[in-house]
C-alpha cells in the first residue's frame, strides 16, 4: 500500500517458518495480529495486507521529524543515522586510477578513477580516514624505449606544454622502430642504466614522471578528484628484491626448469596452480612489486582495509596477490579487497578512439554546451562552459553507475546526455530548478512551518523517500556499489518533479507556501548530498 510507511512480513516472525504456511494462513495471521495492535501518537493506522501488517505513521509527525532531521544534520543527513552507530571508524587505503605514463589513459582508467573516488567519498562521509593512492605505471622496459625515443623524436618545449600527449607520440614513433636490433639494444641499455641509478638517465626519467603528474593533477581537478599519494612501480624495485628474498627464506620460492621463480598456490602443493614472481634473470614482475607495495603500505599507514579498484580482468592477479601475502604470514591479507568493474564498449570521441582523459572531458563539455544552447530555456548562464562541464560529468557518472560495477555496458553519448529520463542531466536539472525556486521565494525558515499543510500524497511520497536515505547509504557502504544511491536520487528527482508541478509555492497561502518551500529545500539538500558522494558537483542554473 502506497500510504503505509513500514511493513512487517508475518513469515519472518512465525516460529515454524520451515513448514510452509499457505498464503491464506499467513493472511489470516496478519489480520489477527493487526486486529490486536493499537494505534498511538506515532502510528496512526495499522492494516493487514497479504501476509503483512502495514503501519502508517502520523502524517504530521512524519513531516516534522524528516524536515527537522534534514535541516539539523545538513550535509551529514543520513550519515548520522543509528544504522551506522555500530560501525567502527577505520582507516582505508584506496588505490585507483593508476594510468601508465606515455600510454593511453583509456576508458578503464576513467572508470577506475570515478569508482575509486566514489568509494573514498563515501568512506570519508561515514567518518573513516582515507588515503587515496594513484599507483602509476612509471617503470619497466617501456621507459628504455621512451628514453631512446626522446633522444630521437623528443622536443623539450612540447614536453613542458603537453607532456602526456608528447610522450605518447614519442612512444608510438619509437615503437615503430622497435623491431630494429640497434633500437632494442639502446633501449635495453637505457633501462639498465635506470636500474643502476645512473644520474643522467634518472633525471630524464624523473622529468617524464614529474611533468606527467603535473598534468594529471590538472585534469583530475576537472574531474573533482585528488590523490594523497602518487606512488608507482618505480618505488618498489629494491623492495621487490627484498620480497623475493623473504619468499626464499620462507621456502615459498620455487625455481622452474626455465629458471623462473614461482609460488605454489595449489591445495595439495602439486604446482597445479602457481604464480610467477621472478623472471629467469632474477628481476621482479608486476605482482612482486605489488607484494612489496602492499607490505610497505601496511608499515607506513597501518590501515584497517585496503581496496584496489581495477577492471575485472585483473581479478585473478589480486586473488594470487592476497594468497601469497597470506602464505607469507600476513593475516591482514584478508582485509584487502579488489573492487572489480566491467568493460565499457563503444566510447568514441570526435577524434576517434579515446587516448587521453582530457579528450573525454572536452567532448562531454562540447556536446553538453551544444545541447544547452539549442534549448530555449537556457537563460544567460554566468559560466556556460563550467556548467556544461559539470552537467556533462554528471551524465557520464550516472550512466556508469546505474548498473552493477562488474557488468559491461555499451556507452552512448545520446543516451547519457538526454535531459529526460534516468540521467545525470535530469538530476542536475532537478537540482537547478529546486535551487531557483528557493532563490525566487527567499529561503524557507524551519522555525514556524505548519506541517499540517503537507498532507497531499505527492508531499508524503517525497517525505517517505527522504526518510529512507540512510538505508541506501548503508547498502552502498556494505557492498561499495553506487547503484543504490543512483536509483535513490533518480526516484527522488522524479518525486520532487511531480510535487513541484502539483504543489505550487507561488500563489499559495503563506503557511502553505512556507511548508512547501521547506519540503523542496529538504529534497534539494539530500539530492545535493547524494550527488556529491557520487563525485558530481550540483549546478544551480542550467
Amino acid at each position: 500500500r502506497h500510504d503505509a510507511d513500514f511493513q512487517l512480513s508475518i513469515a519472518s516472525i512465525t516460529e515454524n517458518s520451515s513448514t510452509d504456511c499457505s498464503a491464506q494462513d499467513l493472511h489470516l495471521q496478519a489480520q489477527q495480529l493487526a486486529g490486536r495492535l493499537k494505534c498511538d501518537s506515532v502510528v496512526s493506522a495499522i492494516s493487514a495486507g497479504p501476509g503483512t501488517v502495514n503501519f502508517t505513521i502520523n502524517r504530521e509527525l512524519l513531516a516534522k521529524t524528516v524536515l527537522q532531521q534534514v535541516w539539523k544534520d545538513g550535509s551529514e543527513y543520513g550519515v548520522k543515522s543509528e544504522l551506522f552507530s555500530a560501525v567502527p571508524r577505520q582507516k582505508a587505503v584506496i588505490e585507483f586510477s593508476s594510468p601508465n605514463i606515455a600510454k593511453k589513459f583509456h576508458i578503464g582508467h576513467l572508470r577506475s578513477t570515478i569508482v575509486g573516488n566514489f568509494i573514498a567519498n563515501l568512506k570519508v562521509a561515514l567518518g573513516h580516514e582515507v588515503v587515496r593512492i594513484n599507483y602509476l605505471g612509471d617503470w619497466g622496459m617501456q621507459f628504455g624505449l621512451l628514453g631512446v625515443g626522446f633522444q630521437s623524436f623528443g622536443n623539450k618545449e612540447k614536453l613542458k606544454s603537453s607532456p602526456l600527449q608528447h610522450l605518447f607520440e614519442v612512444y608510438v614513433q619509437i615503437n615503430k622502430a622497435a623491431e630494429d636490433e640497434n633500437t632494442k639494444k639502446l633501449a635495453k641499455d637505457f633501462f639498465r642504466k635506470l636500474e643502476e641509478h645512473d644520474e643522467q638517465t634518472l633525471s630524464i626519467w624523473k622529468q617524464f614522471r614529474d611533468l606527467s603528474i603535473e598534468e594529471y593533477i590538472r585534469i583530475y581537478k576537472r574531474l573533482g578528484v585528488h590523490f594523497d599519494e602518487y606512488s608507482g612501480e618505480s618505488f618498489y624495485q629494491e623492495k621487490a628484491q627484498e620480497v623475493l628474498k623473504m619468499l626464499e627464506d620462507k621456502g615459498l620460492l620455487q625455481k622452474t626448469i626455465k629458471g623462473t621463480g614461482v609460488v605454489d598456490l595449489s591445495e595439495n602443493k602439486d604446482l597445479s596452480s602457481v604464480s610467477t614472481v621472478m623472471r629467469s634473470d632474477g628481476t621482479s614482475l608486476y605482482i612482486t612489486r605489488d607484494l612489496a607495495a602492499a607490505i610497505d603500505r601496511m608499515n607506513k599507514h597501518s590501515w584497517d582495509t585496503m581496496i584496489y579498484v581495477t577492471d575485472k580482468s585483473q581479478s585473478n592477479h589480486f586473488q594470487h596477490l592476497f594468497q601469497i601475502l597470506k602464505l607469507m604470514g600476513y593475516d591482514w591479507a584478508e582485509r584487502c579487497q579488489h573492487v572489480p568493474f566491467g568493460l565499457v564498449q563503444g566510447m568514441k570521441t570526435r577524434r576517434g578512439e579515446v587516448i587521453f582523459l582530457e579528450d573525454v572531458l572536452n567532448e562531454v563539455r562540447a556536446r553538453m554546451l551544444q545541447n544547452m544552447t539549442s534549448t530555449k530555456t537556457t537563460k544567460e548562464i554566468q559560466d556556460p562552459m563550467e556548467t556544461a562541464e559539470k552537467v556533462g560529468l554528471a551524465a557520464l557518472i550516472i550512466q556508469d553507475f546505474r548498473g552493477l560495477l562488474s557488468s559491461d555496458y555499451q556507452f552512448s553519448w545520446d543516451r547519457a546526455l538526454q535531459s529526460r529520463g534516468d540521467t545525470g542531466v535530469f538530476l542536475q536539472y532537478t537540482h537547478a530548478r529546486l535551487h531557483s525556486l528557493e532563490q525566487m521565494h527567499g529561503n524557507a525558515e524551519l522555525t514556524d512551518v505548519n506541517v499540517a499543510c503537507l498532507q497531499e500524497p505527492d508531499a508524503i511520497s517525497v517525505l517517505q523517500h527522504l526518510l529512507r536515505y540512510d538505508e541506501v547509504l548503508y547498502r552502498s557502504s556494505q557492498d561499495l556499489q553506487p547503484k543504490h544511491i543512483v536509483s535513490y536520487l533518480l526516484t527522488l528527482s522524479h518525486l520532487a518533479a511531480v510535487a513541484h508541478r502539483t504543489l505550487p509555492v507561488k500563489g499559495s497561502a503563506p503557511d502553505v507556501a512556507q511548508a512547501r518551500l521547506c519540503l523542496f529545500h529538504a529534497a534539494r539538500s539530500v539530492l545535493a548530498n547524494g550527488m556529491k558522494l557520487l563525485g558530481i558537483t550540483p549546478v544551480t542554473q542550467m
